[in-house]
């Protein structure tokens, strides 16, 4: 309870909320800890809020903060992009939804999600309620997400996807940047500038990849396609 309380703040969450969120962070540790485990893909919505009555976002934020990444919606290429960026960045990942377009603007774009963003992504953070799935679920059963907007600079992102007619796995990494552009909305988000945006959202599209994206504060595409390639042999675009 402590360390969610040091972590973000908490102003407006129930009680009762944070107490199931502490309770469901010590089953996550042991279980963690019991298997050895150094990353997670969690399903987080939405037996957990019917059936438990608490979002798990905080405590997935804070491992990823602390370099145990936990990617959402039982995401496991996308968490191995998440840790691909963080080993060779030494910072936090987080996944994100390529959301949608930015006005008019061909190489920029939205990206969002719920969130359970690390909080060293974000310019500043608390914590708030799951308002997409509040309606369907209670707003009550939904406390626990960490929402705010991703500070400005440089980013490196990555997908990782298995090709299962052909039998290999696919991916793609790339750089670009967070900008300063006004945007209102929930959750945790940000607008991006890619170079050639829409040919990546293109070879996204053609390719069957997710709409998940890890993505990290740093500058590491060129080394995590370098390793994805050659030494895994994955089949790797690089965008640029």
């Amino acid at each position: 309870m402590e360390a969610i309380k040091a972590y973000t703040n908490i102003a407006g969450i129930p009680a009762d909320s944070l107490i199931r969120m502490a309770k469901l962070g010590v089953a996550i540790d042991k279980w963690m800890a019991d298997n050895d485990l150094s990353a997670t893909a969690i399903q987080c919505w939405t037996a957990l809020e019917e059936f438990y009555g608490v979002v798990p976002c905080t405590l997935m934020s804070m491992m990823s903060n602390s370099l145990v990444p936990s990617a959402c919606e039982v995401d496991l290429g996308g968490l191995i992009g998440m840790f691909a960026l963080q080993e060779a960045s030494g910072k936090p990942s987080a996944l994100l939804d390529w959301n949608n377009n930015y006005g008019a603007e061909p190489n920029k774009g939205v990206v969002f999600h719920c969130s359970n963003l690390p909080k060293d992504v974000f310019q500043d953070q608390k914590m708030d309620y799951q308002e997409i799935i509040a309606g369907t679920v209670g707003k009550e059963n939904t406390y626990g997400t960490i929402v705010g907007r991703i500070k400005p600079g440089p980013f490196s992102f990555a997908r990782v996807s298995t090709d299962d007619l052909n039998g290999w796995v696919a991916a793609y990494v790339g750089q670009g940047r967070f900008t300063e552009d006004p945007l209102e909305t929930f959750g945790g988000y940000g607008v991006i500038e890619i170079p050639n945006f829409q040919g990546l959202l293109r070879h996204v599209c053609e390719n069957g990849f997710e709409h998940h994206v890890a993505a990290n504060l740093s500058e590491v595409a060129a080394p995590v396609a370098e390793a994805m390639a050659n030494y895994l042999d994955w089949d790797v675009y690089r965008h640029e």
